[in-house]
């Protein structure tokens, strides 16, 4: 199963606010769950799977590695304790969450485990998230641009992280973007606003539709019933070329995750 193009996100849910969000994605027909050790809610979205009845073949999980457990024999068990809170034997997607703070644990450590993970089959595929061209090139001499399936990296039309895209695009790796709303800036950019009056659609519609348009997996997160619903609608927006490049100008490098562990970033 490839990864659908639009998923549910679930930074920053806990507890029965994200059970609730994942399980009425599942209902509005989502199947990209996504989902990650330090949000500390893995069992909650593991008990809207049960819950969901979705087939487990029809389903499509991420999850992501915290830099806690990037040293010697660390990255395996802890996917272990992950897919147990999950309720899964696998799961479809391990990223490295951040590579490590200021590379503490040389890249080779977390990316040979992470792939180790991947014979023993615990996760179908693996890929990194957060990491800058000098990182994913290290990634990339440990593993081979090959076996990272996917970087998700923070992309929304104030970071459009050109240069990280244009690399992974030239090594054949997939884009993953979160916080494609940038935590719903986007609502009310009166470009967008614009855009989407134009289509019939809202800002925060004609945003996902600038990603999913240029073949970037986006995973906004909610709540709310109806904006799960509004978003699964932006699959079916058509953005033409005068709108993508008006999206194109709200470049402002207005980055949001930049916490103090983060990567001298790419300019």
């Amino acid at each position: 199963m490839k990864m659908p193009k639009l998923g549910v996100g679930t930074f920053r849910l806990k507890d029965q606010q994200a059970e609730e969000s994942v399980t009425m994605g599942l209902e509005l027909g989502y199947r990209h769950i996504d989902t990650a050790q330090i949000y500390r809610n893995e069992a909650d979205v593991g008990r809207a799977i049960a819950k969901g009845g979705v087939p487990r073949d029809e389903l499509y999980v991420t999850t992501k590695i915290w830099t806690d457990s990037f040293g010697p024999g660390k990255l395996i068990p802890s996917l272990r304790e992950s897919l147990d809170k999950l309720g899964l034997d696998q799961v479809d997607m391990t990223l490295i969450h951040w590579p490590s703070p200021k590379d503490e644990v040389p890249m080779a450590v977390y990316m040979e485990q992470l792939a180790e993970a991947k014979q023993l089959g615990l996760t179908r595929d693996i890929g990194v998230s957060n990491f800058t061209i000098k990182h994913l090139e290290q990634a990339i001499a440990v593993v081979g641009a090959d076996a990272i399936a996917t970087h998700q990296l923070e992309v929304h039309p104030y970071l459009q992280n050109l240069e990280v895209r244009a690399f992974c695009r030239e090594n054949g790796i997939a884009l993953t973007g979160y916080m494609p709303l940038a935590y719903g800036r986007v609502v009310s950019d009166p470009a967008l606003q614009a855009i989407g009056q134009k289509h019939g659609a809202t800002a925060a519609q004609a945003a996902l539709a600038w990603q999913l348009g240029q073949g970037i997996a986006v995973i906004p997160s909610s709540t709310k019933r109806a904006n799960l619903a509004a978003n699964l609608e932006a699959l079916k927006l058509r953005l033409d070329a005068d709108d993508m490049a008006r999206i194109a100008k709200l470049e402002d490098g207005g980055r949001i995750a930049n916490p103090d562990f983060a990567p001298a970033w790419d300019a």
